[in-house]
């Protein structure tokens, strides 16, 4: 964060506030540069606004006394989120900050945490995120903040370092602990205010249930929630982000959500802006601009802060569309290959097919889904194959055990042949990225085929290798997995001798 320095004259340029020494240290480290370029400071989609009082600008000038100067946008975040009704509440008891990385949302979480401890007497505060480690970071840059004003110092009664129980109480009895993961709440009574770090990766209802539902005896609860963009694992800020787009168009809920986030996908300095309101103050363009080319869907999320399926997908979302070929389709007269597969829950199963449409090139299709809320029927789903089974001329109908093993047991007594793709099932995997990257797989562009492919998470193995994580995915990757085995034998040479040397 740039430091405040006393009685100095400011510049202001595009809405932001910059201390007249660190536009000079700029300019000495960079040159003179007049055609900058400025993060925007207001939120692309937020819910509504109200004319209630805040407490954000007490937060505001605590900063100030800790000699830091914060940037428009968090002052903005600030303000908005800590408005009170006329009873003293919170006029929106939960709270999610959605900025690309790097931003400074960290120091958000941080002055806020100092504001319930030392200004507001909340009596108890919870710090979480889904990795301990982030959490542990949090509260060693907290304690640093502390220990460096002797002010707050003198206030501190005691600093517990435990692992994953971290602690500190001021000498008015109020306190900030850490909790990670889905263990936060064990053992915790009344917290007033809960912390929750990198929400995109808390990835199940329980774990948010277990901290939320600590917060119904508070006099005030607060829920404060800090993350980028997520993808369709991202349940819990999904959610959120449903509430308010529900309250942005006239739904009642208590909710507050502010995103700074890209217009659209393109990817490019000026559409990152959107998302990076720190660029120009603390982050440099040509930073940005030095990540630009890497992986697009990790640049979607981490610098534009767009939502994508999956952050660690096995399959590039942009591979797979130079893969799209509207005009490919199935011929009942060609050779067929067809694979089953259920999803380890057995309450979802897709069926896709394949075909060679020249030497190199096959196309996959998925002919099928299954879902039940409770569990599939085998021989439901075995007699719905068995119909497509007729239509084309299947060589086999590929499986695995660990999944679809009682459909496929249905089916060898009907004369249907089948084959056991366990053993293969690592090596069909590397076919398909390959087939994909090179572009000689086609797609119909099938949506939930398409959401399923993307949806999937590359789980390693310790050889080297690597497969597709059916749990890992944290989606229903079935037509992805199925997709992979039908891959195995439409990418089958012809003959022995795929390579010739000579």
């Amino acid at each position: 964060m740039p430091q405040k320095a006393s009685n100095m004259s400011r510049k202001v340029t595009e809405g932001h506030i910059l201390p007249e020494k660190v536009l000079d240290r700029l300019t000495t480290v960079l040159g003179r540069d007049t055609k900058r370029v400025f993060g925007v400071s207001t939120p692309r989609i937020h819910t509504p606004l109200n004319d209630l009082p805040s407490r954000g600008q007490e937060l505001i000038d605590l900063a100030t006394s800790l000699n830091v100067d914060l940037m428009e946008w968090q002052k903005f975040y600030l303000i908005h989120s800590h408005k009170v009704k006329p009873d003293g509440r919170w006029a929106t008891p939960l709270n999610v900050c959605v900025v690309a990385r790097q931003n400074g949302k960290s120091f958000l979480q941080q002055i806020r945490i100092l504001g319930g401890l030392f200004l507001w007497e909340e009596p108890l505060q919870i710090g979480s995120a889904h990795r301990l480690a982030t959490s542990l970071e949090q509260f060693r840059a907290l304690v640093s903040l502390i220990e460096a004003n002797d002010s707050l110092a003198k206030q501190v009664k005691r600093i517990r370092w435990a692992h994953g129980a971290e602690e500190i109480e001021t000498i008015n009895g109020t306190r900030f602990m850490v909790k990670a993961g889905g263990s936060a709440a064990r053992g915790v009574s009344r917290p007033e205010t809960i912390h929750l770090d990198e929400l995109r990766e808390m990835n199940d209802l329980e774990s948010f249930a277990s901290l939320r539902y600590t917060l119904m005896a508070a006099r005030n609860p607060l829920v404060m929630a800090y993350t980028n963009a997520g993808d369709s694992s991202s349940v819990v800020l999904n959610a959120f982000r449903e509430r308010a787009l529900a309250k942005i168009a006239g739904a009642e809920d208590e909710i507050g959500y502010f995103e700074w986030s890209a217009p659209t996908d393109e990817i490019s300095v000026e559409n990152a802006r959107h998302a990076n309101p720190a660029m120009g103050i603390t982050i440099h363009e040509d930073n940005i601009k030095s990540v630009l080319k890497d992986p697009p869907d990790v640049v979607m999320t981490e610098v534009l802060c767009r939502w994508v399926v999956a952050i660690s997908s096995a399959v590039d979302s942009a591979s797979w569309g130079n893969c799209l070929d509207k005009d490919a389709d199935l011929d009942p007269e060609k050779l067929t290959w067809l694979a089953i597969d259920l999803s380890p829950d057995r309450k979802h199963g897709s069926l896709v097919a394949a075909q060679k449409l020249g030497a190199e090139t096959f196309v996959v299709k998925m002919l099928h889904t299954w879902a039940n809320d409770l569990q599939l029927d085998d021989k439901a789903i075995a007699n719905d194959l068995a119909d497509y089974a007729r239509r084309y001329p299947v060589e086999y109908v590929l499986y695995s055990r660990k999944t679809s093993g009682a459909v496929a047991a249905r089916l060898a007594p009907a004369g249907i042949p089948i084959f056991d793709m366990d053993a293969s099932y690592p090596q069909s995997c590397d076919e398909l990225l390959s087939a994909i990257n090179s572009g000689r797989l086609k797609h119909r562009g099938q949506a939930q085929l398409t959401d399923e492919i993307l949806s999937a998470v590359q789980l390693r193995r310790g050889d080297g290798g690597w497969v597709i994580g059916r749990r890992a995915s944290q989606a229903v990757v079935c037509g992805a997995v199925a997709t992979a085995l039908v891959t195995h034998f439409a990418t089958r040479p012809e003959n022995d001798l795929d390579i010739m040397v000579g």
